[in-house]
């Protein structure tokens, strides 16, 4: 049934908009094949833990895990303890130990594919830091999680962008985690408009050309040690000319929120498969648009990818690392957690008119799953910001 609400606009004006109808995504039980498709999934907040949220927030995990459940339900691979479960920002080592820990033993219940974040969170980049220091933290995360059985996605460091005097230390801490590795990883280059301190990895902080060749010598080194790499560096052009000079056997996971359906799509030379934030707001029209492209069936796998892009740009605007939060406002209105609270108080991170215009994007995107429920849902958010 269409809802009315009252929304609204910047400067303080209101209108009324009128929700359209859900769009019901059908999502066969038989898996897609033709991609491999890795939604990185977020975390719940336990609202009722008595403890500092800023700096010692509390995970609910029951509604957390039920999410992942959520996502393999629908044929979509977890990757876990990730960006987009705040990792560095309200989630710590610690932590997200316990998340990969809990989350690969669900995995196992459904036969569900995951694979876990190994970074360097745990060394605070300083002067003192050094490339051994860098190499022995990703070691000892590494250890962890395949120690726990989980593949591992070896996720950028911070320490490391910190401290390394060139491309040449790169490929030495690269080249020496990835000798170690028992089965081949997810290698993450994440831009530094997802992580500002992220600025010049790869040795060139101004040369995205010279830093994917320090990249593509890692990868070329290492080949039998690489599934694939996922880059996020919004830029269609960067990652299909990385993805054409990738060895065969290396996989290309888009992370461009902004362009994925085009990139998982593909061209006469190769296609990305997908480890994407967005996944996790848009799980049910993503897993019907990758049957659709099983099957052959273009038109209907752009009928449906096309209304989510507004969403996902939307939603990872500037700035992009405050993405999150329109992830659990969007879990939020579709009843897949009670409360819409954030580690970190990360919820804080939007203004009231950005989640107004997420609620009508996503409507018109059919990525409300229950319109009465979430015109509800945002009309609690938008008491709290005062307009009634």
């Amino acid at each position: 049934m269409a809802k009315t609400i009252r929304l609204p606009r910047a400067g303080g004006a209101l209108y009324e908009y009128t929700t359209g109808k859900s769009a019901g995504f059908e999502v066969p039980a038989s898996p897609f094949t033709g991609r491999v498709a890795f939604s990185a999934a977020h975390v719940v907040c336990d609202p009722f833990a008595d403890a500092d949220p800023l700096n010692n927030a509390q995970i609910d995990w029951n509604a957390t895990l039920g999410y992942r459940h959520h996502l393999w339900s629908l044929g979509l691979a977890v990757a876990e303890a990730m960006d987009t479960a705040q990792r560095g920002m309200g989630l710590d080592w610690l932590r997200a130990k316990e998340l990969i820990r809990r989350s690969i033993a669900e995995a196992r219940t459904v036969g569900g594919r995951i694979a876990c974040g190994a970074g360097t969170d745990h060394l605070a980049p300083g002067p003192k830091v050094t490339l051994e220091d860098v190499e022995a933290a990703y070691e000892e995360q590494v250890g962890f999680v395949e120690g726990e059985g989980g593949q591992v996605i070896l996720m950028a460091s911070r320490a490391l962008a910190a401290c390394a005097s060139g491309p040449d230390d790169y490929e030495r801490v690269y080249g020496r985690i990835l000798r170690q590795v028992k089965q081949p990883v997810i290698l993450h280059w994440l831009g530094d408009m997802f992580d500002p301190a992220l600025a010049g990895y790869w040795g060139y902080r101004d040369d995205l050309d010279a830093a994917m060749d320090v990249c593509l010598r890692v990868i070329r080194a290492n080949a039998d040690k690489v599934d694939g790499i996922k880059i996020s560096l919004l830029d269609a052009e960067k990652e299909i000319r990385m993805r054409r000079l990738l060895p065969e056997n290396v996989k290309m996971y888009t992370g461009d929120d902004f362009n994925y359906p085009e990139l998982i799509r593909g061209d006469d030379q190769g296609y990305s498969h997908a480890l994407l934030g967005i996944f996790d707001a848009i799980a049910p029209a993503a897993a019907a648009a990758l049957h659709a492209l099983d099957r052959g069936d273009l038109d209907r796998y752009e009928s449906i990818m096309a209304p989510t892009v507004p969403l996902s740009r939307h939603i990872f605007q500037k700035p992009t690392y405050a993405y999150k939060t329109g992830i659990v406002f969007m879990a939020y209105l579709n009843g897949r957690q009670n409360h819409f609270r954030m580690i970190g108080g990360a919820e804080g991170a939007r203004s009231i008119v950005h989640l107004a215009d997420l609620f009508v994007l996503a409507d018109q995107a059919g990525l409300l799953a229950d319109p009465e429920m979430a015109v509800e849902r945002m009309n609690a958010a938008l008491a709290l910001a005062g307009i009634r």
